[in-house]
């Protein structure tokens, strides 16, 4: 199925409302030095058509899927850890974690998801790109 998003790109789905989230995805804009991410938030159309199409549960997956053409997704600590492989010195450092098991990792990933609200806050409505950063962004 085509979300819009073309083989050499990668998409990040992430909470909309979120402020931890949104702030991970201006962080990744910055370092993303080879424009090799898209960003969608999970309530948006694309966000939930992938949703839909691969039967993620989002009482269990609520805060970032990373969707490749070629790979399908992937979701919680091991998208971050992928994502931060990708955007080099020092976050791609981040990467050795990827060897640790995803049953750790995420136990680890979902106590930072479950209190994140509480945290960080959220919005009332989901991110607007700016007009040079819309074309980074599905609807």
């Amino acid at each position: 199925m085509d979300f819009g998003v073309t083989k050499d790109k990668q998409l990040i789905l992430f909470d909309g409302i979120c402020n931890l989230c949104n702030s991970s995805v201006q962080y990744v804009i910055k370092r993303d030095k080879k424009n090799q991410f898209m960003f969608a938030a999970l309530q948006s159309d694309v966000g939930k058509n992938i949703i839909n199409h691969f039967n993620i549960d989002t009482s269990k997956v609520d805060s970032i899927v990373l969707y490749t053409p070629e790979k399908g997704i992937t979701t919680k600590s091991t998208a971050a850890l992928k994502v931060a492989s990708k955007l080099g010195f020092p976050t791609n450092i981040l990467s050795v974690f990827l060897i640790i098991p995803p049953f750790i990792s995420n136990w680890v990933y979902d106590f930072v998801a479950k209190n994140r609200y509480k945290w960080y806050g959220k919005k009332d409505a989901c991110m607007i790109p700016t007009p040079e950063l819309r074309n980074r962004f599905l609807d």
